[in-house]
């Protein structure tokens, strides 16, 4: 069995974090020595790791929540794994959309920078406009 600080390390999880995936219910309720100490096992080290993983990923809490509650039925079929990594799919890739787009406004204000006066600044202008 390990101790909190012990599982900590072995997944580069901070101790606080694997509390906090406790009482959101990530985790479950680890079982406690005589003295009240939280210990874990090994099925506890492979989940936690499995979440880890997942966040590192960018999937959700709630994402990630319904991915373990897949794992409570393994013989079933994996469509819902599928559909869930395809939204997060999705959502990435708009978010890398938006990304060159704010790259390229900033690229675009940073090389037409001339220096000035700030009330002419092309970098203060992009920055203020209003997207149409």
């Amino acid at each position: 069995m390990l101790m909190i600080g012990d599982i900590a390390k072995r997944t580069g999880t901070k101790v606080n974090t694997i509390r906090f995936y406790e009482d959101i219910g990530l985790m479950p309720e680890a079982a406690r020595t005589a003295g009240g100490r939280r210990t874990y096992g090994d099925a506890e080290v492979r989940q936690l790791a499995f979440i880890r993983h997942a966040r590192e990923l960018g999937f959700s809490v709630d994402e990630i929540r319904s991915l373990i509650a897949l794992t409570a039925d393994p013989d079933q079929d994996c469509n819902e794994a599928g559909a869930i990594a395809r939204r997060h799919l999705a959502s990435v890739e708009d978010r890398i959309t938006r990304l060159v787009a704010l790259r390229d406004a900033l690229s675009e204000a940073t090389r037409s920078c001339e220096g000035g006066k700030i009330a002419d600044c092309r970098v203060m202008e992009a920055i203020t406009s209003v997207p149409a």
